[in-house]
């Protein structure tokens, strides 16, 4: 294997068109990576060249067109399984995002469901790993068991294997929080769900982007993730299923390709994963998240985290002096995702302002409003970092938040 490439982020920035530009005059500083990053180069001119040189449907067709474009959208299914590390590219599943990947395995899970069945979640999931199971508690009876943090932002592990019970059916938690960069321990937490004979859903929309995800070592049964936050398209996300699993989770939709045989009194249905990807898939969209995936894998994924995390680290010491200002999330080994609030001012009136000097964070309650209840705010403003920002990024972000607290308060 050859040695990667020494990590640098002049160079990398150079690849993402986007970055070059300016906001209100001033060079754009974009933190908001965890809502959803910037595209790379080469994701653009796959989209764009798939488009222009070997378009038409997938699968089936008997044509040139048809064969090529089966043939790239197939690699990329198989871009997916290497980056994941599945054992077959039948346990790869294509979906318009994690979202969707999620609601798939509640549909399929929901004829199983009895009265009194559980679901174990933490407090600070995002909504699509929350509303999906509430479906199954208003429409099947299951029981939702919520799991706490520790003062640091950390997962309870204590009261994770305490939650987890003779009836718990599915441990459904974040490989990495959006809000607070917590990193859980998935091989940890798949140990104890599969010790109560309980299956194990990890949502890697965050921890895919920022650390190595191997899901034959963590032993999870469903892992999914977005290729939006990835450096691809959105419209695209991808579900990791155990073979076992999925072949006997019901299809969640219903039309072509997911059959083999269709009666006027009977059907049979396909093999996975073409068993849930029922009609056109978003073929581009795949085509150009298999060429993120090959491009990110060009990086050096250790030089990845310890760039973000010296971000990250150069961000909190920034904002070390600045009185009312509170950081959430504090735990060991968290992602560089800084989520803060400063007292007397909303989030909102930060973030618009701070637009004005080019620098773009998000503000609200990200999707997470369990979490915005326990860590006692309405509200967050989040600076998200990703690889092609600079440590100069940051200072101008210190610096535009210095002068937005500056005027409102």
């Amino acid at each position: 294997m050859t040695d990667k490439p020494a990590f640098d982020t002049a160079a990398i920035r150079e690849q993402f068109p986007i970055l070059s530009r300016e906001v209100h005059g001033k060079p754009l500083v974009y933190l908001d990576n965890a809502a959803s990053a910037q595209k790379h180069e080469a994701v653009i001119e796959a989209m764009a060249g798939q488009m222009r040189t070997a378009y038409a449907n997938v699968h089936r067709g008997l044509h040139t067109l048809a064969n090529e474009t089966t043939v790239d959208f197939e690699g990329a299914r198989e871009d997916v399984r290497r980056f994941l590390n599945a054992p077959s590219t039948e346990e790869i599943i294509f979906t318009k995002g994690a979202t969707e990947a999620i609601n798939l395995v509640a549909s399929g899970l929901a004829g199983e469901i009895e009265p009194g069945d559980e679901i174990v979640l933490s407090i600070m999931e995002h909504h699509s790993n929350i509303v999906p199971w509430h479906f199954l508690r208003e429409r099947h009876g299951a029981v939702l068991k919520w799991v706490g943090l520790n003062a640091d932002g950390s997962l309870d592990m204590a009261g994770l294997e305490e939650a987890i019970g003779p009836k718990t059916r599915l441990v459904a938690l974040s490989h990495m929080s959006n809000v607070l960069g917590t990193v859980t321990d998935g091989a940890a937490i798949t140990a104890l769900a599969h010790a109560a004979g309980a299956e194990v859903l990890l949502d890697g929309c965050q921890a895919a982007v920022h650390a190595r995800v191997d899901v034959q070592a963590i032993g999870c049964d469903y892992y999914v993730f977005s290729g939006h936050k990835l450096y691809g398209p959105t419209g695209i996300g991808a579900l990791y299923g155990r073979r076992a699993a999925l072949e006997r989770l019901r299809p969640y939709q219903g039309g072509g390709e997911m059959i083999e045989t269709v009666e006027t009194d009977r059907i049979t249905y396909n093999e996975p994963p073409h068993k849930f990807e029922a009609g056109t898939p978003p073929i581009i969209e795949a085509v150009g998240l298999g060429a993120a995936i090959r491009w990110f894998e060009t990086l050096d994924i250790d030089s990845v985290t310890a760039h973000e995390n010296a971000l990250y680290e150069r961000a909190c010491e920034a904002l070390a002096g600045i009185n009312g200002l509170t950081i959430h999330g504090q735990a060991p080994g968290k992602g560089a995702v800084l989520s803060f609030s400063v007292e007397g001012i909303h989030p909102h009136d930060l973030a618009q302002i701070m637009d004005r000097y080019g620098v773009a964070i998000r503000a609200g309650h990200h999707c997470a409003q369990p979490l915005m209840t326990h860590l006692d705010v309405t509200a967050t403003a989040r600076a998200s970092f990703g690889v092609y920002n600079t440590l100069e990024e940051v200072d101008a972000f210190a610096e535009a938040l210095d002068r937005a607290r500056g005027m409102l308060l």
